[in-house]
C-alpha cells in the first residue's frame, strides 16, 4: 500500500489550496473530496481577487484543473469514514472500503449548516437570503432587508449591514438574543425588532418578497441575511486527539498545527465560522507549508 506524504480530508478552498502548495513542493497528496461543498447553493462567490463573482462550481473546476496538473496530487472522490493512528503514519478508511496511508493529515472538511425551521427558507438561501454581509452585501445594497437570527452577536451584524442598506428589520424568530441596551440602541436608530415566530417566507424565482409571522401578519422584504446553526464536519478530531474549542472547532497554532502530532487543520472546520474563500484558501496554504516544513525537518534529521 502506498503511503502518501499527506492526506487532506475536505476539498473546499482550504483543502484545494493545501493540495496546490503540497503538489508544488513535490509532496504526494491524497485529496479526499466527495463533491458536496457547503457553498454549492450560492449563486456566486465574492471577495477573492481575480475571482469576484465566480460561480462555486466554476471555482472548483478551475481549482481542480490547477491542482491535478501536479502529478503527485491524487483526487479521491469519496468520503473518509474513519482515521486510525499508527506508529509513524495514519490509515484512512473511505466509504468505498478502500484504505489509504499517510504520514500527515490536514482536516479541512468545513462546516455543516442547519437553517431555521421556516417554510420556504431554502427557496431563497443563496439567491436573496445569505449568511455573510461581506460576501453578498453588495448584491443587496439599498434594498429592504430582513435579518433572521437568534444569535447573541446579531446586534453587531445589524450594525455591519448598515454599510449596504439603511432599511433593515431584525427578526429574532421567537427568541430573545438581544440585551435591553442593544434593543434600545436599535430603536433609537430606527431599526425595528420583531420577536414573533416566523412561519414562512414567500417570493418567486429565488427572490424573497414577504416574511410571514405566526400572528398572521407579514413583512415585505426583498432580501436579507440569516444565521444558520454551524457545526464542524471534522468528526475525526476527537479520535485523533485534537484539542477543541468551546464552539467545537479545532485548536490550531498560527501555522495550522493542531495539538495532535501529525495533524493539521484549515478553513472553517478550525474556526467554526463561514469565512470568505480568500481566508479559507490562505489557511490551507499555511497548513500545507507547515506540513512541508515538518516533513523537511524529518528528512534532514534522517540524512
Amino acid at each position: 500500500m502506498k503511503t502518501y506524504d499527506c492526506a487532506i480530508v475536505g476539498g473546499g478552498p482550504a483543502g484545494l489550496n493545501a493540495a496546490l502548495v503540497l503538489g508544488r513542493a513535490r509532496r504526494s497528496v491524497a485529496l479526499f473530496d466527495n463533491s458536496q461543498p457547503r457553498n454549492g447553493v450560492t449563486h456566486a462567490s465574492h471577495g477573492f481577487i481575480t475571482r469576484d463573482g465566480i460561480k462555486p462550481a466554476e471555482f472548483r473546476r478551475i481549482a481542480y484543473e490547477e491542482v491535478l496538473s501536479y502529478p503527485s496530487v491524487q483526487h479521491w472522490n469519496t468520503e473518509v469514514t474513519s482515521i486510525q493512528r499508527n506508529k509513524d503514519s495514519f490509515t484512512l478508511h473511505d466509504a468505498k472500503g478502500q484504505l489509504v496511508k499517510a504520514r500527515r493529515i490536514i482536516l479541512s472538511a468545513g462546516l455543516k449548516e442547519t437553517l431555521p425551521a421556516i417554510t420556504g427558507i431554502r427557496d431563497f438561501y443563496g439567491s436573496s437570503l445569505f449568511n455573510c454581509p461581506f460576501c453578498d452585501g453588495w448584491e443587496l445594497r439599498g434594498q429592504q432587508l430582513v435579518v433572521i437570527s437568534d444569535h447573541p452577536q446579531v446586534f453587531h451584524k445589524v450594525k455591519l449591514l448598515l454599510n449596504w442598506s439603511q432599511d433593515i428589520v431584525l427578526c429574532t424568530h421567537g427568541s430573545a438574543p438581544l440585551a435591553a441596551e442593544d434593543r434600545q440602541q436599535l430603536a433609537m436608530k430606527g431599526i425595528p425588532v420583531i420577536d414573533t415566530l416566523i412561519t414562512a417566507l414567500s417570493g418567486q424565482n429565488g427572490r424573497l418578497e414577504h416574511v410571514h409571522f405566526a400572528d398572521g401578519t407579514q413583512l415585505a422584504r426583498s432580501g436579507g441575511f440569516v444565521d444558520p446553526l454551524l457545526s464542524p464536519n471534522a468528526r475525526f478530531k476527537q479520535a485523533l486527539g485534537c484539542q477543541t474549542t468551546d464552539q467545537g472547532g479545532i485548536v490550531i497554532d498560527a501555522s495550522g498545527r493542531t495539538t495532535a502530532a501529525g495533524v493539521y487543520a484549515a478553513g472553517d472546520s478550525a474556526y467554526v465560522m463561514p469565512s470568505q474563500l480568500i481566508y479559507a484558501a490562505a489557511s490551507g496554504s499555511k497548513a500545507a507549508m507547515a506540513v512541508v516544513a515538518d516533513l523537511s525537518e524529518e528528512l534532514w534529521a534522517a540524512r
